[in-house]
């Protein structure tokens, strides 16, 4: 008896594991959010735990184990077995690459070769700069990329489009027609929407990355796996002999050459011989050879696997980039001397440790209650771009909110009690008696005051004479910080009722970051 019709064929079970993980992925994405809980269930990070190229960059520039990141090896294993299945079977960017070539047109196969050692050279280039001191990988790893995109661009509009709609609908719509949009609203605010409406800097440059990287697909089918992807070139290293693979067609196939005509990779050469290096697995041969040659075998019945075209000058390049890319760029001394208004999470690393553990994922900022952290422009150099920064005017960090260190991935945020994050000092806040009413124009205002969650306020008041702005003698409350008490966290600036910038503002005066490493927890 042959096989049941309504099993699915070897690619119906490729696509059935790949969107099976991207939705694993959004499952995992909107949960990293606050639930009205102050702890977090599972590892919502997990997929960036197990990424080999994340996990592999951070204990280079960390020079020990990254305990979080051990489950890379898992992806790692996986490879040495099958090959670069991962990619294809797994990767959540995969398959929005794979799905957006029904918005960006379908090219089909390309057997196209030339540009594969970009992949290699960045990949050499990534991993010496993080051994001296400059990890970039966060910049160009997909997880990264993806989860950046929709964290800080994308599940925003989304929020802002579905709240604008759903308002227009209860404010304009009939009765019934509300019967039924509210419970919908009601739900998607529950499961999938942010807790809170959210804005993000640098959300144009992110997205604008991700749909780049969707749009090469128009030019060359998986143009970024193929030819941009680090994360592809370290598992292309481990599938030169995976235990398992597919082997392609002989002689008897005559002049056909379907299988290298649809490889959306490019894997497959004129001998009809198939490289596991760039192989993904996607199983579109198997299930169009019309005479079903191709297959799986074992590696010592295969041919050996083609040799990685990457010139002994390519290789001294991307060694010696690497190795001068960190004396080079400014982040060096804004890393031992940061800019005064760079004020990082509570939890973070020394300034040095933190940019080398960082991946620049974004899930720090998307679970932020108070919408307080932001990426970073320039502030840290070039090596600090991406990297979450506090925004007082834009947000505050929550006092009794330690969020941040259980999303982070790495360990660059610790995973803090709440006892130690009432502790923890990431800042000071600072008084512009310029424009600060009291000062500037003789009237009282006790706003900053009333928000400090201090315990014991670090904002006081003195009562003081001055001629206010009508030139009468009056007596104000002018306020001041006690800076053994504050811990900037924000909420002052946030508050602050004047229009433009705050009169009082958070500086990375006084945090209580140290230049020794931190001890790193985890699940």
């Amino acid at each position: 008896m042959g096989r049941r019709r309504w099993l699915p064929g070897p690619v119906g079970w490729r696509r059935l594991a790949q969107w099976g993980f991207f939705v694993l992925f959004l499952v995992l994405f909107v949960k990293t959010d606050y639930s009205g809980v102050d702890e977090l269930h599972g590892a919502v990070n997990l997929l960036f735990r197990i990424d080999p190229l994340l996990a592999l960059t951070a204990m280079l520039a960390a020079k020990t184990v990254v305990v979080l990141m051990l489950p890379a090896l898992a992806t790692v294993a996986l490879t040495l077995v099958f090959g670069r299945a991962f990619c294809g079977w797994a990767c959540p960017l995969g398959a929005l690459i794979d799905a957006s070539r029904m918005l960006f047109g379908r090219p089909g196969g390309d057997p196209e070769t030339r540009g594969r050692w970009i992949k290699y050279a960045l990949l050499l280039f990534l991993l010496v700069g993080a051994l001296f001191g400059l990890p970039l990988a966060g910049y160009v790893d997909p997880f990264s990329i993806l989860v950046r995109a929709l964290a800080l661009a994308v599940h925003p509009a989304l929020d802002h489009a579905l709240t604008t709609l759903f308002t227009w609908t209860y404010q304009h719509a009939p009765t019934w027609v509300n019967q039924f949009t509210e419970p919908v609203y009601a739900l998607l605010r529950a499961h999938v929407l942010p807790f809170s409406a959210k804005v993000y800097a640098l959300s144009v440059p992110s997205l604008v990355l991700l749909l780049a990287v969707l749009g090469l697909s128009r030019v060359r089918s998986r143009f970024f796996c193929r030819i941009l992807c680090p994360l592809g070139g370290l598992l292309a290293l481990g599938s030169r002999r995976p235990l398992v693979r597919l082997v392609g067609g002989d002689d008897d196939c005559g002049a056909c050459r379907l299988c290298r005509t649809i490889c959306r990779t490019g894997a497959i050469d004129q001998e009809r011989r198939i490289d596991p290096a760039e192989c993904v697995l996607c199983l579109d041969c198997v299930q169009k050879c019309p005479r079903d040659r191709i297959h799986f075998a074992r590696a010592s019945a295969a041919p050996a696997a083609p040799p990685i075209n990457l010139g002994r000058r390519t290789v001294l390049a991307s060694l010696a980039a690497g190795a001068l890319a960190p004396l080079a760029l400014p982040a060096r001394p804004h890393a031992r001397h940061p800019e005064p208004y760079l004020v990082r999470p509570p939890g973070a690393l020394a300034e040095p440790d933190f940019l080398g553990q960082c991946v620049r994922c974004g899930e720090c900022m998307k679970v932020c209650i108070g919408n307080a952290l932001h990426a970073s422009g320039l502030e840290a150099g070039l090596e600090g771009l991406f990297t979450p920064r506090l925004i007082g005017r834009i947000g505050y960090c929550e006092y009794n909110c330690t969020l941040c260190g259980q999303v982070c991935p790495t360990g660059a945020i610790r995973r803090l009690g709440r006892d130690e994050k009432h502790a923890t000092v990431i800042g000071r806040a600072h008084f512009d008696r310029n424009r600060c009413l009291p000062y500037a124009s003789g009237i009282d205002c006790i706003v900053c005051e009333e928000h400090c969650p201090t315990p014991d306020k670090a904002i006081k008041f003195r009562e003081t004479e001055v001629v206010n702005s009508r030139g009468e003698r009056v007596s104000v409350r002018q306020p001041y910080v006690v800076d053994s008490l504050c811990i900037g966290c924000g909420i002052c600036e946030n508050k602050c009722p004047l229009e433009g910038a705050a009169a009082v503002l958070v500086t990375a005066a006084g945090e209580s970051r140290h230049a020794g490493r931190m001890d790193w927890g985890g699940y």
